[in-house]
């Protein structure tokens, strides 16, 4: 923008002194031309007098040293005597003779203005000759000056306006600087008002918003954290019935459900107040291995699905291979990725209880993970009715909502989680007829900083089925 301004500057300056620069040349030329031909007359008027008098040679030499004023001065005497300098042709001179009146005869190199004067013993001419030279060397030291001026001139604003815009594009960085950081989350960024007034105004307008969304931000963070508090009521409640279930399966089920809910309530309530987003702070150097975080959820809901009646599949890698002595050799394992087991698990729940929250008794689901080259996937399929809104619409926040009592926020969850680690995720159509989910995740050793394509591979073999796997 600076150099923009400065560009228009110079632009409109040149051409502003380029219209005044050309007409003043020109009539600096015809000034200087009828200033040569007025001193020209001024010479002729002088010598009139004394020709008038006497045609003595001498005496009229002395006069022509006398009154030249550095022009070169004759005079022709009616006896056909030139005294002084002629540069006029004698045709030229019988003409002017002829025509008894000033006149102006082109000669070699400029001009000679001839003025006829009628004495007792015949005409005599007055002669002046008037040197293109001479105004042509006046005229170029005038260009020369006039080109300077305008020259200075068109300098002096384009630095001007420099300094100006230099004011102006300051004023405009800064605020644009501030506007960057405040929306990488640097709340107490502020700008100092400055520049013109509109952008002073807009510095204003900028700190001012800044506030209020520091203001927004507190007043949410407080909610949440005053939110999640009430929630330890009820979890105390349960935690008591829970613990009144007995040593069952389902109890200690309960029990554990109970208990990592409280650690996500202790966890948003502890984000709240230190000004993080809970649900989104990642956890530094966290990994974990995506099949054995896989198999201990389709655990935990694989009594859930018997009690609903639900046949359920589960297809994963195995962790060792045996060798031909019969004796398994473990392998490294090549799903670990830069999530924790926490996060994972909190992502896997959300995907397969969304499952158990909108379908109905009775459908099917299987949870699949394989491995490729840099990359795990995870696919979990359902027979159900699939979605009720378009697979794209459905990723985005809250757009999932509906009379279901869904909140729209769970596939999006999952979602900024995979991408958070270079992952995606995407619906289709299941091959059970329902809703396919697939969740890509670069492995550990070989994440990449952009998100990779969802990999295809071989389902392998089950490793384990439920009731009415078929």
């Amino acid at each position: 923008m600076r150099w923009s301004l400065a560009r228009v500057a110079f632009a409109v300056t040149s051409m502003i002194a380029l219209a005044f620069l050309i007409p003043l040349g020109v009539a600096m030329e015809h000034i200087a031309q009828e200033n040569a031909r007025h001193q020209a007359e001024a010479q002729i008027t002088a010598l009139e007098p004394l020709l008038a008098v006497t045609t003595d040679q001498a005496r009229l030499d002395d006069a022509l040293a006398t009154l030249s004023g550095g022009q070169i001065v004759g005079i022709v005497l009616p006896g056909g005597a030139v005294l002084g300098t002629n540069h006029a042709a004698a045709s030229q001179l019988t003409e002017a003779v002829a025509q008894r009146r000033a006149t102006s005869l082109a000669v070699a190199g400029g001009q000679e203005l001839v003025q006829p004067e009628q004495l007792s013993s015949g005409m005599a001419l007055i002669e002046v000759y008037l040197a293109d030279s001479a105004s042509e060397h006046g005229l170029v030291r005038a260009w020369a000056t006039l080109s300077a001026v305008a020259a200075l001139l068109v300098l002096g604003s384009t630095v001007v306006a420099d300094r100006l815009a230099t004011r102006v594009v300051g004023a405009s960085r800064h605020l644009a600087d501030a506007s960057r950081r405040l929306g990488e989350g640097e709340t107490g960024v502020r700008v100092v008002a400055g520049g013109p007034r509109e952008l002073a105004e807009a510095g204003e307008a900028f700190n001012a918003m800044a506030d209020r969304v520091v203001q927004l931000i507190a007043a949410e963070r407080e909610m949440v954290a005053d939110l999640s508090h009430r929630l330890r009521t009820p979890l105390t409640a349960l935690r008591l019935n829970a613990a009144g279930l007995g040593d069952s399966q389902a109890a200690r089920q309960t029990q554990e459900s109970v208990a990592r809910l409280e650690q996500e309530v202790d966890r948003i309530i502890r984000a709240a107040r230190a000004g993080k987003e809970g649900s989104a702070a990642p956890l530094a150097g966290a990994v974990c291995e995506v099949t054995a975080v896989a198999r201990e959820r389709i655990a935990f809901w694989s009594a859930l699905a018997e009690d609903e009646d639900r046949p359920w599949r589960f297809f994963g890698p195995t962790s060792g291979v045996p060798d031909g002595s019969g004796t398994v050799r473990t392998e490294q394992r090549t799903d670990v990725v830069a999530i924790s087991a926490q996060e994972l698990s909190a992502a896997l729940d959300t995907l397969l209880g969304n499952i158990f929250r909108h379908t109905p008794e009775g459908t099917g689901f299987q949870v699949t993970v394989h491995t490729g080259e840099g990359s795990v996937a995870v696919l979990i399929d359902d027979s159900g009715p699939g979605l009720a809104v378009p697979d794209g619409l459905a990723l985005q926040r809250g757009a999932g909502t509906g009379g279901d009592g869904s909140t729209g926020l769970g596939l999006d969850i999952v979602r900024k989680l995979a991408e958070r680690v270079g992952g995606a995720l995407s619906t289709g159509r299941s091959p059970l007829g329902g809703l396919q989910v697939h969740v890509s995740l670069p492995t550990l050793a070989s994440r990449q900083p952009q998100p990779k394509a969802p990999f295809k591979a071989r389902v392998p073999r089950a490793r384990r089925a439920g009731r009415g796997d078929g």
